[in-house]
């Protein structure tokens, strides 16, 4: 039996997770959902101080509480930087890590680092009326959907991650890429992997939303680091 902690992405919450969480429930594994704060669940949270370093604490306390001694770290969108963050402090315990069309940054680096400009004009355009909050890209005239879909606080994505050297002490390592979705931020990340002898590297023709599209797939791909 393994333990499995996932980390959903900006924006939303881990019921994007459901479906995932269930296929690893029925196959006899632990499953942690992460709940970030001002996100999803919690969205009543929500402020703008909030930054990645919170989330990253929001995971690591978390994992103790469900007792977790060792266990797979999964992480879609945005929970690419967050997941980066928790692997910097508990890598030791990381028995395989998985990016699902996730970003994938280096040390010293934030998700404004490694976006581009349409990012960056989404990410200022949407601070006019609420200072410290973004919309969910893309998405003109937006309201949030209480407990599911709201604003994301804009610091997460400023904060860089830092290494400490823990983060290279995971054995196992793959990435998810998602061909079906254009623009996408995350081909660099993909061709990354794809290259590296290091990663496990997959693709599914989905759009971003890789979970609720492709269950099967993300259920072996999940199975397999377990082996």
């Amino acid at each position: 039996m393994a333990n499995y902690v996932l980390v959903h992405g900006a924006w939303g919450g881990g019921h994007g997770y459901d479906r995932t969480a269930e296929d690893l429930t029925a196959a006899g594994h632990e499953v942690l959902v992460a709940q970030l704060r001002g996100l999803g669940s919690r969205q009543e949270e929500l402020d703008r101080g909030i930054v990645l370093s919170d989330h990253v604490a929001d995971v690591v306390e978390q994992v103790g509480q469900a007792g977790f001694d060792r266990f797979i770290l999964v992480g879609h969108s945005y929970g690419g930087m967050v997941i980066t963050g928790v692997a910097a402090k508990l890598g030791a315990r990381i028995d395989a890590i998985c990016y699902i069309d996730a970003f994938l940054p280096e040390d010293g680096q934030s998700l404004w680092d490694i976006t581009g400009e349409y990012e960056h004009d989404w990410y200022i355009r949407t601070q006019k009326h609420k200072p410290g909050l973004v919309d969910p890209i893309g998405q003109e005239n937006f309201e949030p959907v209480p407990g599911t879909v709201g604003y994301h606080p804009l610091l997460t994505l400023l904060e860089a991650v830092r290494f400490t050297g823990e983060e290279a002490r995971i054995p196992r390592r793959a990435y998810v890429y998602a061909t079906d979705w254009q623009p996408t931020p995350f081909t660099r990340f993909a061709a990354k992997a794809k290259t590296d002898p290091a990663w496990e590297y997959h693709e599914t023709p989905t759009s971003h939303f890789v979970m609720p599209e492709a269950p099967e797939q993300v259920r072996d791909i999940l199975l397999g680091l377990a082996r």
